[in-house]
């Protein structure tokens, strides 16, 4: 299969099973929202929504979170990854919105990332959800199930799977995309164990094909012991 009928099959596909992907961290605004993912580096998002609602309360706005000390965030945020980084993350960031951008979060990818503990992917996703842009945020998942599927090819860096992205999906479906490979890469194609037999995207995924392969192969190889499990 050609990469362009393997992405307009992919896509068509997201449309069909995933019609309002969104993200599945619990924020009412700008703010919370770019708290939450800059906790959510390398972190569940279970474990940030359960730490968020008393973060919120605590410090409502970026000049409330500016006005806190080490010790006040730190304790709310213990129990997320690296809470020492992410502690002095949130109180830059609120800090320089505060004092840079009178509280309010930029739709500018230059100026969010100017923003301490904000990278390329927490700025992608920012503009995505709050300001709608066609923007393409890579973290992990979509890292990993971009490659697998076939979307990318030997892609080495986060940058380089977002250009190829970004060049291959439309615009407008940019926002979408984000949120159907991290959710899939989530619950179907997950990073030990992907679940092929469960996914609407085997037929035409490059990893799967792969695999049914190789199986077809050593079935032919050695056919008195074909592997369990496995496709004829």
């Amino acid at each position: 299969m050609k990469q362009k009928e393997r992405y307009q099959a992919v896509i068509e596909r997201f449309q069909r099973e995933m019609p309002s992907p969104a993200t599945e961290l619990h924020y009412r605004n700008p703010y919370e929202l770019l708290v939450a993912v800059i906790l959510s580096a390398q972190c569940t998002d279970k474990r940030i929504n359960m730490v968020t609602p008393a973060f919120y309360e605590a410090f409502p706005t970026p000049a409330a979170l500016a006005a806190a000390t080490t010790e006040q965030v730190f304790e709310l945020i213990k129990s997320v990854s690296y809470p020492n980084n992410k502690t002095r993350s949130l109180l830059g960031m609120a800090r320089r919105l505060t004092e840079e951008y009178g509280g309010v979060v930029p739709d500018d990818i230059d100026a969010l990332m100017s923003l301490p503990g904000v990278g390329r992917k927490t700025a992608n996703v920012v503009l995505s959800v709050i300001y709608d842009q066609p923007r393409m945020a890579v973290d992990t998942h979509v890292f990993r199930v971009a490659e697998r599927i076939g979307l990318t090819t030997r892609s080495r860096t986060p940058l380089t799977t977002e250009a190829k992205l970004v060049e291959n999906i439309p615009a407008e479906l940019l926002p979408k995309a984000h949120h159907w490979l991290i959710l899939h890469g989530r619950y179907v194609c997950k990073a030990r164990k992907p679940e092929c037999e469960a996914c609407f995207l085997a037929d035409v995924c490059r990893y799967r094909q792969k695999e049914l392969k190789s199986a077809r192969a050593a079935t032919a190889n050695n056919p008195q012991h074909s592997p369990s499990g496995q496709e004829q």
